[in-house]
């Protein structure tokens, strides 16, 4: 089924929709389609009502569900939660996060996380539906293995990517005069990889395309 099928699925669906409320079909390949009763759209940079913010860095995208930009513990809304879309092969510039951090990943994904007891990085393989919790200030990057955009679902508490302490760099955490955080980034910086598909996940990965093709053509 094309991407056009999907669409018109969605939009099927969301046709009886009350007002307000919203459709989103989060595809194995990454693409986002989002649906109400004004009808059906890929969720995507290209679009520029799609509300998309650029998400640390370049090539990397983010839609709030919950909270904004500019969350902050003076301007709360608890906690923040959005879609994130992370281009292929690549890999966040290692942060920490004021707050405490959840990403569920919609496909093959990596993350390293600094462990500072045994003072190494800890490199974990994220298979599609794994969801990895990480704790406030703890460095890590998180990466996309795959050849296809990224899908993933992200939580923080209390802060919005606008705020200072939302991804605390490794500059960023010298001019704060932290250099144990600082040096902690860096070691993740020369682990950081993106890493790649194993036979079995790329076969997987097919066979999941496949099943989203046949649920778009109900």
């Amino acid at each position: 089924m094309s991407m056009r099928g999907g669409l018109r699925e969605l939009e099927r669906l969301a046709s009886g929709l009350p007002d307000g409320a919203e459709l989103y079909r989060l595809r194995p390949d990454g693409r986002v389609l989002r649906a109400d009763r004004a009808g059906a759209r890929e969720l995507g940079p290209h679009d520029p009502d799609s509300g998309l913010l650029r998400f640390i860095d370049d090539r990397q995208w983010a839609h709030y569900f919950i909270g904004d930009a500019a969350t902050s513990p003076e301007r709360p809304s608890n906690a923040t939660y959005k879609l994130g879309l992370v281009a292929p092969h690549s890999a966040f510039t290692p942060h920490a996060h004021g707050g405490e951090h959840l990403v569920l990943a919609l496909g093959p994904a990596s993350c390293g996380l600094y462990d500072a007891r045994r003072r190494r990085v800890v490199e974990v393989r994220l298979t599609p539906g794994t969801l990895i919790r990480i704790p406030e200030l703890m460095p890590h990057s998180f990466g996309n293995r795959g050849g296809d955009r990224l899908a993933i679902l992200a939580a923080n508490t209390g802060y919005g990517i606008d705020h200072e302490d939302y991804a605390i760099t490794a500059e960023a955490a010298e001019r704060r005069g932290d250099p144990e955080l600082a040096a902690a980034l860096r070691e993740v910086t020369a682990a950081r990889r993106a890493g790649a598909l194993s036979l079995r996940e790329r076969l997987a990965h097919r066979l999941r395309l496949a099943a989203a093709a046949l649920e778009d053509g109900r």
